[in-house]
C-alpha cells in the first residue's frame, strides 16, 4: 500500500505546492514511484505541472470531496502519493486528512500562520479521536530566515497546538520561485543549499512513515 501525505493548510500562500512537488521529486531521485494530487480547485499543482509539459512527476486533479474514494482507484501503483491540498475549505481538507497516513502542515513565519491552523488542527485531531492517532501530522517551517527571533518564537506558539514541527524545514530562498515558474524543482535548478533542505525534509517524513512517530 502506499503511503499517502498531503500538505494542508487552509491559509494560501505558505507553500503547500512548493512543498508537494520538491518533496515528489526528491522521493522519485529515492527509487520511488510518486503520484501528486492536485486537491485544489484553483490547480495551482496542474498549473505547475503544465509549465513543464508535465515532464517532472505525474500529477492528477481530484478536487471534490470523493477525493478518498476516487484514489483509492488510482494510488495502488505509486509508492508515495502527495496530496496538495487547497486553502479555505474545511471540507477538502478533512477529506484530504482521512485520506491520508501524514499530514504536512507548512507555515510561514508569521504569526497570521499560527492562528489560521486552529480549524485545520481541530479537524486533524478529531479524525485521530476515531483512528487511533492517525493520520501522524506535523508542522514544517516554510520560508523561514534562520537564526530570527521570530522564528523561535513561533516554534513555541505551535508547540500549543500538541502537534510537533519537523527539525527540517525550508528558507527564504528564491529557487523556490524561479523554478516553479518553470514548472520545474529545485533539483532542476541546481542550488545545492535548497536541494538539501528538501532531502532533509524527505529523510524525515521517511523515518516518521517508517517508524511511525
Amino acid at each position: 500500500m502506499p503511503h499517502v501525505i498531503s500538505c494542508l493548510n487552509q491559509k494560501g500562500g505558505v507553500g503547500k505546492t512548493t512543498l508537494t512537488s520538491n518533496l515528489g521529486e526528491a522521493f522519485k531521485r529515492s527509487g520511488l514511484s510518486v503520484l501528486l494530487v492536485d486537491s485544489d480547485p484553483q490547480g495551482s499543482l496542474r498549473d505547475w505541472n503544465e509549465a513543464s509539459g508535465g515532464e517532472v512527476l505525474p500529477v492528477v486533479g481530484l478536487d471534490r470531496e470523493t477525493l478518498t474514494k476516487d484514489l483509492e482507484a488510482i494510488k495502488g501503483q505509486y509508492d508515495i502519493v502527495l496530496i496538495d491540498g487547497a486553502p479555505q475549505s474545511g471540507r477538502l481538507a478533512a477529506v484530504a486528512t482521512k485520506a491520508a497516513s501524514l499530514v504536512l502542515i507548512p507555515v510561514t513565519p508569521s504569526p497570521y500562520d499560527v492562528w489560521a491552523c486552529a480549524d485545520l488542527v481541530d479537524t486533524i485531531k478529531a479524525r485521530q479521536e476515531v483512528t487511533d492517532g492517525q493520520p501522524k501530522a506535523f508542522f514544517v517551517f516554510s520560508r523561514a530566515r534562520k537564526k530570527t527571533r521570530l522564528t523561535g518564537e513561533l516554534g513555541e506558539a505551535l508547540s500549543g497546538y500538541e502537534i510537533p514541527t519537523l527539525t527540517a524545514g525550508t528558507t527564504h530562498r528564491e529557487t523556490y520561485a524561479q523554478t516553479a515558474s518553470e514548472g520545474l524543482t529545485v533539483f532542476h535548478g541546481g542550488n545545492s543549499d535548497a536541494m538539501a533542505e528538501i532531502e532533509a525534509i524527505k529523510n524525515e517524513v521517511l523515518e516518521v512513515l517508517k517508524n511511525g512517530i
